[in-house]
């Protein structure tokens, strides 16, 4: 016999974000059951298994501690609606493709698919949670959808934004910097927004919930990724100085970082910001500013998408120059493809336009990674046999004219050096997209060293 729980709670969405934020409610709230749903079956069989569809730290502990209990995954979306007080939406909300807005507007077919099925199956009032980022106002379609065919059934719409890094999504979540809950400033609506913040109460402290209107709520996700791009767009750029000034940027950051009203957090130079968010909301952002006609206010957030993709082709251009101006024929080793360490997520991963630009200059690729190969299979498969993937750093380096270090794993700070330049072709080259091994070091074993916003070491004349 089930037991009597006090809340049903649904997730729609089964991914990056509804899993783990679903597994860590469960783990704190045993109270409560807590059924994830998607259309994925695949996905829902993975989740019901000892290989989860995701890698992140900790998360296989977190999901044990629950599944079974009050954590369940399931493909049934119609049936959890029915049962569901709670439901938070976590669908996929990608840059349309197609269409008004192609390129820079968020694609919601399946965020109002949801809607709809919501509205199809439900018979008792629920309070439905935007987990998805999504555009400002976007809260006021699924209201007027929810309310569309006069309904019996009463729903609330809530904006709860997520905050979480691939990488540290399970720290993220114990132990939030806050907790954001907006809704509509109605009686009905702060009688909802109170039921979602007692379920955070249960290990969020209370100073750490924010409680807000609903569309500060939904513009917030967006600004705080397009805040945290800029900080990564900006110190890029001045990479690009440093080079040409034979500045440091890691001297030149470290500055910069101390003065407390700045601050030291993401003033890493690097080849490029990836992940599924930072383009995406950014350029979200753009098309909503344009929507208002705020085209200044657009054309200065454009620019922090550009200073990034301006960042990928510069380090290609730079590995093309410094190799003689020429790449056909030689092997590069391809040091991480995912993202940023810690995750095999390869969404917007500066490897993906490195490795295409890469292979157009006829070069031959070996990938290696401890978490993302399969995932760099499918993002370069059209390369076929000219790309191999092999996760063994030692065998991936065999032969290679260069390595570039895409990735920021701990494990390619440790590596032997040594040994690898042994079994390289000489001159050998070492690109350092994120400035994490010791270049002098490596120097001194004979490398010929180039890396982000740093004069470069090399033995040529």
């Amino acid at each position: 016999m089930e037991p009597n729980f006090e809340k049903k709670i649904l997730c729609i969405g089964a991914g990056y974000v509804g899993g783990p934020t679903m597994a860590m409610i469960a783990a704190k709230c045993p109270q409560y059951r807590v059924t994830v749903v998607d259309i994925n079956a695949e996905r829902i069989a993975q989740w019901n298994s000892d290989a989860l569809p995701i890698y992140e730290p900790g998360l296989d502990a977190v999901v044990a501690a629950a599944r079974g209990r009050n954590l369940f995954f399931s493909t049934d979306i119609e049936d959890g609606i029915r049962q569901a007080d709670i439901i938070f939406v976590s669908v996929n909300t990608p840059t349309k493709t197609y269409g008004l807005g192609a390129g820079m507007a968020a694609d919601l077919q399946y965020w109002e698919k949801t809607a709809r099925t919501i509205l199809a199956c439900a018979e008792s009032p629920k309070i439905i949670v935007e987990k998805s980022t999504l555009p400002v106002k976007t809260a006021l379609a699924m209201e007027r959808i929810l309310k569309s065919n006069d309904s019996h059934v009463h729903f609330e719409v809530l904006s709860n934004p997520e905050f979480l890094a691939e990488g540290t999504a399970i720290r993220d979540l114990e132990n939030p910097d806050r907790v954001l809950v907006g809704s509509r400033l109605t009686e009905s609506g702060l009688q909802a927004r109170d039921q979602l913040v007692e379920i955070y109460r249960n290990w969020v402290p209370t100073e750490s919930i924010i409680t807000s209107d609903i569309w500060s709520s939904e513009l917030s996700k967006l600004v705080s990724n397009a805040f945290l791009a800029q900080r990564i767009s900006s110190i890029n750029a001045i990479s690009a100085l440093c080079e040409k000034t034979d500045a440091d940027v890691t001297r030149v950051a470290g500055a910069v970082g101390r003065d407390k009203r700045i601050g030291s957090r993401f003033l890493n130079a690097s080849v490029g910001f990836g992940g599924s968010c930072f383009k995406k909301d950014i350029l979200n952002l753009v098309y909503i500013c344009r929507f208002y006609g705020l085209d200044d206010v657009a054309e200065y957030w454009e620019k922090v998408v550009h200073i990034n993709d301006y960042q990928k082709e510069r380090f290609v251009r730079l590995m093309l120059t410094a190799m003689f101006n020429t790449l056909a024929g030689k092997k590069i080793c391809i040091l991480g493809f995912a993202f940023k360490a810690d995750t095999g997520d390869t969404r917007e991963s500066p490897a993906i336009h490195v490795c295409k630009r890469l292979l157009e200059e006829k070069a031959e690729l070996v990938v290696s990674d401890p978490k993302a190969l399969d995932n760099a299979r499918r993002d370069l498969g059209a390369a076929g046999k000219r790309v191999s993937y092999v996760k063994d750093p030692y065998e991936a380096a065999e032969g290679a004219h260069a390595l570039a270090v895409m990735t920021e794993w701990a494990l390619y700070r440790e590596l032997d050096f040594r040994r690898i330049y042994r079994c390289m072709a000489k001159p050998a080259f070492v690109f350092d997209g994120r400035n994490i091994v010791d270049h002098r070091k490596l120097h001194d074993i004979g490398f010929n060293v180039y890396a982000i916003g740093k004069p470069p070491l090399t033995h040529f004349d």
